[in-house]
């Protein structure tokens, strides 16, 4: 159990936030979302011990292990993925290489280790390290690393693949707590829909932060909304958060409207009678009550003042871009991509997903010109103006510039444009715009960024994990502007509520080739547990709306799962905040009847009795439809996997 209470944090005259109170236990797997800026991050180091508060406790248990993964700190190690994912084992993962150094000897001749050999395997194999090796393949393979790449050094390894590490090594540690700071970014389609999965079971504690929707209401069963300096605490997933919180906002508008009447009331009063002798006395009083009033006051949306917005773009062909027969690779490796037939037309909007590693930038680069094909045509349409964010392009502005500078650097001044009101459609408003680069944080420059390249009209715009770094209120902007979009857009996003949102089509990479997909497949997007990302067969299929019948035949057992399944597995997650609310109100009522001054009142005990024999049996109840509702679910795959 870990107990977070009164909280407060403030960098320098700015508080982040204050009274900060709420309990992770196992089971409890809590979602922080919030604005850009409002310490989300900061309250996570604070729990994990990484700095200190200003005030308030985190209270631990003996012996409660916490695991942290930090938005941005990949793991430096001369040693293999697999290895670096078994230091998470502890003990077992020293006694692992111990055998592996006394393997080499053994092998070099030296036989005088062969009783030591002896006893540390035994001991290993006593304490689960074999079945240990096996699971840390299973998370690896989960996290989208082949069997070869797990025996690759993790030095070769870029930055996002060294944070799938540090995630893979601490899943596979099961601490108690787990503090997860954005864990999606680095992750495609696939290894976010296995890492929801994973977590949405965890044994454990979960708070974590993200801005992805579908995650959150795959993995909370409560949602802690962080904004005017404090934490609001909501039972359920996303879509609960949401109705509540507006249910909230509602409640509490209308109490203010309650109280502004009642203080009109007796500022009338008062005007009325601060002059009559008579009535002194009353007036006083009602003076001193006015003084004493705590104001109800409604907050302001804490939404950055932002509006993307694309200009018109130019005309350009019908079609676009279109491949026949391609294959693509890089010098004398094998190809990444082969047989691939695309046509894209204007005013597509495509989502592009796959696992990572599959080929989706290679693709990019043939659909863009800047990568020719080493079998078949590629033909480009006439009067592109392409527009394109690299998913670490946030990361190339320039720190020691003003925002203004680095904005103007790129974005000519025009007749009756200004850049400060440019980019004031981009959040960054009066003295913000005056800020230095180095000083914002990664969402902001992730939006000023995309400002830079969304100003200038172009027709087609490709687009590479925009959505990293951004708050909610920043993603559901972009979405707007880009559903507005009359031009062509090419999407790689893990965010799956923003594929939906957005995409009329998908392209998916995979096994090799690229698959053409018309509409948004749910099934698409849900992860196959059974072949692990990255390893799953390729599907047959080629662009023009169902012409192949192995992709028709495919596409609708696809259909039919998706149309059985996902009911069911909205009907189990349903039940399972049901039954978590129940659980919620039996713990309330028993901490009541824990209270002993509660006894001083008989006629309430009676009551509180009542209510928690009451609620004791819709927990049970609760409990026994999401058993239910998991037999079925897992009935239905069973089902289909045959």
């Amino acid at each position: 159990m870990l107990t977070i209470s009164g909280l407060s944090k403030a960098h320098g005259n700015r508080t982040l936030f204050r009274g900060v109170t709420f309990v992770l236990g196992d089971g409890r797997r809590v979602a922080l979302v919030g604005a850009n800026g409002v310490g989300k991050t900061t309250l996570l180091e604070i729990v994990a011990g990484d700095q200190d508060a200003d005030a308030g406790e985190v209270h631990r248990s003996a012996d409660l292990r916490i695991g942290y993964l930090p938005q941005d700190r990949p793991v430096a190690s001369a040693g293999s993925v697999l290895d670096e994912t078994l230091d998470g084992g502890g003990p077992v993962a020293e006694l692992h290489d111990r055998l592996e150094d006394l393997e080499a000897r053994l092998t070099a001749g030296d036989q005088g280790v062969l009783e030591e050999y002896g006893e540390v395997q035994s001991r290993f194999e006593a304490l689960g390290g074999y079945s240990l090796q096996a699971e840390a393949e299973r998370i690896l393979g989960g996290l989208g690393f082949t069997p070869e790449d797990s025996r690759r050094p993790v030095r070769e390894l870029s930055g996002g693949w060294r944070m799938r590490v540090l995630l893979a090594r601490l899943l596979l540690s099961e601490p108690d707590v787990l503090l997860l700071d954005e864990p999606t970014n680095h992750l495609d389609v696939d290894s976010v829909g296995w890492l929801e999965q994973y977590l949405s079971s965890y044994r454990g504690a979960v708070l974590f932060v993200s801005h992805d929707r579908d995650f959150i209401d795959g993995v909370a069963n409560r949602v802690i909304e962080m904004s005017h300096e404090s934490a609001t605490e909501y039972v359920g997933g996303f879509a609960e958060f949401v109705v509540e919180r507006e249910a909230n906002l509602e409640r509490l508008e209308a109490a203010a409207n309650r109280q502004a009447k009642q203080l009109a009331k007796t500022e009338q009063f008062i005007e009325r009678f601060r002059y009559k002798a008579t009535k002194a006395r009353q007036v006083q009083s009602r003076v001193k009550a006015l003084e004493k009033i705590e104001r109800i006051t409604i907050p302001d949306d804490e939404t950055i003042r932002a509006r993307f917005a694309f200009p018109p773009p130019p005309r350009s062909s019908r079609i676009m871009a279109e491949l026949h027969g391609v294959s693509v690779g890089y010098d004398d490796e094998p190809p990444v991509l082969t047989g691939v037939d695309l046509v894209i037309e204007r005013g597509m909007r495509i989502g592009l997903i796959g696992p990572n590693g599959a080929g989706k930038t290679t693709l990019l680069k043939v659909l863009l010109g800047q990568l020719e094909p080493t079998v078949g045509t590629v033909a480009l349409g006439n009067n592109l103006e392409i527009a394109s964010f690299e998913q670490h392009q946030a990361d190339a502005l320039d720190g020691s510039k003003r925002v203004v500078e680095e904005f103007s650097s790129s974005v000519p001044e025009a007749a009756g444009r200004n850049r400060r009101t440019l980019l004031g459609s981009f959040g960054f408003s009066g003295d913000a715009a005056d800020r230095r680069v180095s000083d914002l944080s990664g969402g902001e420059r992730t939006r000023l960024a995309l400002g830079k390249i969304m100003v200038e009209p172009h027709n087609l715009l490709v687009l590479d994990e925009p959505t990293n770094h951004l708050d909610l209120p920043s993603c559901d902007i972009l979405e707007d502007a880009l559903r507005a979009y009359d031009g062509t857009v090419l999407l790689v996003t893990h965010d799956r509520h923003l594929i939906r949102s957005v995409a009329t089509s998908l392209i998916e990479v995979r096994g090799g080739t690229a698959t053409w997909h018309d509409g948004v497949d749910e099934d698409i997007l849900t992860p196959r547990l059974d072949a692990g990302p990255g390893r799953s067969a390729p599907r047959t299929g080629t662009h023009g709306g169902g012409r192949n019948a192995d992709r028709r035949t495919a596409a609708e057992r696809r259909q039919e799962r998706a149309g059985v399944t996902k009911p069911l597995r909205d009907t189990l997650r349903a039940a399972e905040r049901r039954w978590q609310k129940a659980e919620d109100t039996v713990t309330k009522l028993e901490a009541q009847l824990a209270d002993p001054d509660l006894y001083d009142r008989p006629e309430e005990v009676a009551h509180v009795a009542r209510r928690h024999d009451q609620a004791k049996a819709e927990a049970a109840q609760a409990m026994k439809a999401f058993e239910n509702a998991a037999d079925k679910l897992e009935a239905a795959e069973a089902r289909f996997a045959s």
